[in-house]
């Protein structure tokens, strides 16, 4: 154990090494951020870590980089991840429903992420085409490369663990396709309904695609409906949070219409913002507080003027917003907030 004096001198070693820094680091816009990664590492490093738990860290640092590396030139391409067996044989109709669905919204400038492995990974990829596939692999005893389509591929980046995997196929994409597979997929299904719900993750589209003439997610969403919503473990306008369907047309549609108005959101203060693409009307607005005026822990869902903060960030200060102190709670209800808000502008209407 360190004595006081040994602790004095490590901070003052610590502060020392962040003001040599500084110069460097402050140039940056997340500089703050930065020189707390830097403090908390030299900190760590001096905690005497074990073997074990410093070869996490360094790993967990080193994936995180690269796979940022790997998405930042695409940051602005709006991106579906597709999560479904690696078992499924490019001869079973899965497959195939898989690639025209994955070419379908490559046609509407969607780049797919995906885990970079065979079956229905592949078909992702064979859909999208090589220039709008980004994958992400993890390395297994049985699955050690990524299939042929991404495997030397700029836009490729394998991991060691499931953790930083699975964060960087959610973290990044502004929809989600899961199509039937194992336990990874069903792991990966039910922790990105698990962000959602719980407002660590923004509101996304999550389509449960099925084969024609297939069951797995009606077998899935009976589940949910008789063990979970039946015994209040989960509420019932959480099954708001995904859409079921076997047409490959309905999957996109629901896709592209979760983004004819909403465009994004961000909380500021008590308010939660909505950005919209266009501006909605007095009636309009009255309607939705009527619908949806319970999502207020105080006041109404009004007009918003664009915040100082947002015309710091430059966080899109020119879109129409509406703002309210939302409970928190029923983030359910907030996406059927967003699907009343964005059936003011049907794709049809565009």
């Amino acid at each position: 154990m360190l004595d006081e004096a040994d602790r004095n001198s490590i901070e003052a070693l610590c502060q020392k090494l962040l003001a040599e820094l500084h110069p460097f680091l402050e140039p940056q816009k997340s500089h703050t951020f930065l020189e707390e990664i830097i403090n908390d590492s030299l900190h760590f490093v001096l905690d005497r870590p074990n073997g074990l738990d410093a070869k996490i860290l360094k790993t967990t640092i080193q994936e995180m980089r690269a796979a940022f590396s790997v998405f930042a030139p695409y940051a602005n391409h709006k991106k579906v991840t597709i999560f479904g067996s690696a078992r499924v044989r490019d001869t079973e109709p899965l497959y195939a429903h898989t690639v025209e669905v994955a070419a379908e919204l490559a046609q509407h400038e969607w780049m797919v992420v995906t885990g970079a492995g065979p079956g229905i990974m592949e078909a992702g990829m064979k859909g999208a085409g090589a220039e709008k596939s980004i994958g992400v692999s993890i390395r297994l005893p049985m699955e050690n490369e990524a299939n042929s389509l991404i495997a030397h591929d700029s836009k490729h980046v394998s991991m060691r663990y499931f953790f930083t995997r699975k964060l960087m196929l959610v973290k990044e994409s502004q929809a989600f396709i899961c199509l039937p597979g194992g336990f990874g997929t069903l792991d990966e299904t039910f922790e990105l309904l698990t962000l959602v719900q719980t407002g660590k993750s923004m509101p996304v589209p999550i389509v449960f695609l099925d084969a024609p003439g297939d069951t797995y997610w009606k077998q899935v969403n009976a589940f949910i409906q008789n063990e979970l919503v039946s015994r209040e473990l989960v509420s019932g306008a959480d099954t708001s949070l995904f859409f079921i369907t076997n047409d490959i047309h309905e999957a996109v549609h629901e896709i592209r219409s979760f983004y004819t108005n909403y465009h994004s959101l961000r909380y500021i203060g008590k308010s939660l913002i909505i950005r919209l693409q266009n501006p909605i009307t007095d009636d309009e607005l009255r309607a939705i507080n009527e619908e949806f005026g319970y999502l207020c822990t105080s006041g109404a869902i009004e007009r918003a003027e664009t915040h100082k903060i947002e015309q710091r960030d430059n966080d899109n200060p020119s879109l129409p917003r509406i703002k309210f102190e939302f409970t928190k709670v029923e983030y359910g209800d907030l996406r059927r907030l967003i699907n009343r808000l964005n059936s003011y502008y049907p794709i049809s209407s565009l």
